[in-house]
């Protein structure tokens, strides 16, 4: 087991300055062009494809990085860049994360590579689990997955919607019910190949922040799959299956769900991301509150301001800690006790929204400008308290835990 350490390693150093090379030379200059145009940012992606960024290798290595801290830099330093174009880049991995929380060997093998494509032929790929009445309530999940035996294949119909790279994607990773009477224990992830007919893009949305992420409807119509496709395996998920319903019958413990499972795992990276955004109006702030100058001297030397610089930096770096530590203890294997994941997003999602707002004050009317970035990254910060579980899902997560009362 790695030690918890503040301090990056030589390694880990080398890879986030050249992360943030990437980011300072290649994605800040395309965030507003791609921003306006709120359309997948393909040639950026393919930069990060041929510098190795964009890459299964790479991801894997920040994944498995043993001090854990791997990929929470990486989300911060991509973030920091441009949230949109940055979840264009790793959007992808939240569909491998599935596969790697819920896949076999072979499967981990066969579909993640697929799911990034190559430098010359770069590929996306989606996690499609909300749904237009389940969101938070993944309970409420309507679209169904039936086996069909004597085709050994599963048969899938349902909508999904907020799915990034919905549509778009070269693999899809869909989360739904094999039975319904075991509510979210009854649910199981499956891999829908490249061209499979039955599914579609539905709607795309035209949104308030991160607009260079593709986000859409999928529509699933009589989609037939492979028995293989099943993450995990049909004996896996009728093992599974059978002790959920044990144990619904005994009062016994809870079985989390595959969707559940995937979020658990990618909480604090999504608290890495609004850390990346949250530093990055910080700075922008801290810069033009330097050499903005108002009634002769620097604005900073007031200190309405200068105390809202101090409030923001003690809250990105309170933030970052918080991420930090939830990342160690997910690669080492502690339990999230006190749910330590959910604290991680909680804070930094809230975090990202108030810096980012207390960033266009300091900036005054240029702040509400386009003209610059603080604008377009208070616009961006809003998804971190809503997206793969809202501030409220985070707070009832941690207070169930803390109490272990099924509070409502």
């Amino acid at each position: 087991m790695a030690e918890f350490t503040m301090e990056l390693n030589d390694e880990q150093k080398e890879v986030r300055d050249w992360l943030h090379g990437f980011a300072a030379d290649v994605i800040r200059p395309a965030a507003a062009e791609w921003d306006e145009r709120e359309e997948t940012p393909w040639p950026v992606i393919q930069e990060a494809a041929k510098v190795g960024i964009y890459s299964l290798d790479f991801y894997a290595q920040q994944y498995f990085d043993p001090t854990g801290l791997g990929i929470p830099m990486a989300m911060e330093e991509l973030f920091w860049g441009d949230a949109g174009i940055a979840l264009s880049i790793v959007g992808t991995g939240l569909a491998a994360v599935g596969v790697l929380a819920n896949g076999t060997e072979e499967q981990i093998g066969t579909w993640i590579p697929q799911m990034y494509g190559d430098t010359n032929d770069v590929k996306v790929a989606a996690f499609c689990s909300s749904e237009p009445d389940a969101g938070s309530d993944v309970a409420s999940m309507r679209t169904r997955a039936v086996y069909d035996e004597a085709k050994d294949e599963w048969v899938l119909n349902g909508t999904k919607t907020w799915a990034t790279n919905g549509g778009i994607a070269n693999v899809h990773v869909v989360v739904a019910v094999v039975d319904p009477e075991l509510g979210s224990k009854g649910h199981a992830s499956f891999i829908v190949p490249p061209n499979t007919p039955g599914l579609s893009q539905g709607q795309k949305f035209k949104k308030h922040g991160i607009r260079a992420s593709h986000t859409a409807e999928v529509v699933l119509e009589n989609v037939r799959i492979p028995g293989s496709c099943l993450l995990g395996g049909k004996e896996k998920l009728d093992d599974r299956l059978a002790r959920a319903r044990e144990r619904a019958k005994t009062g016994g413990e809870r079985v989390k769900n595959a969707a559940m499972a995937t979020f658990e795992a990618s909480r604090p990276a999504v608290g890495a991301m609004a850390v990346g955004t949250a530093r990055a109006a910080y700075e922008v702030a801290l810069d033009y509150a330097k050499t903005r100058e108002q009634f002769g001297r620097p604005i900073i030397d007031n200190q309405g301001v200068a105390f809202q610089l101090a409030d923001m930096r003690t809250s990105i770096d309170a933030a970052r800690l918080l991420v930090w530590r939830a990342s160690w203890m997910a690669i080492n294997g502690k339990p999230f006790t006190a749910a330590e994941g959910s604290m991680s997003k909680l804070f930094a999602s809230e975090s990202a929204k108030k810096v980012t707002a207390q960033a266009i004050q300091i900036l005054g009317g240029n702040g509400y400008t386009r003209e610059y970035p603080v604008e377009r990254m208070h616009r961006d910060a809003a998804i971190y308290t809503i997206f793969e579980g809202t501030s409220e899902v985070q707070r009832l997560v941690i207070a169930r835990t803390l109490s272990g009362m099924p509070i409502r």
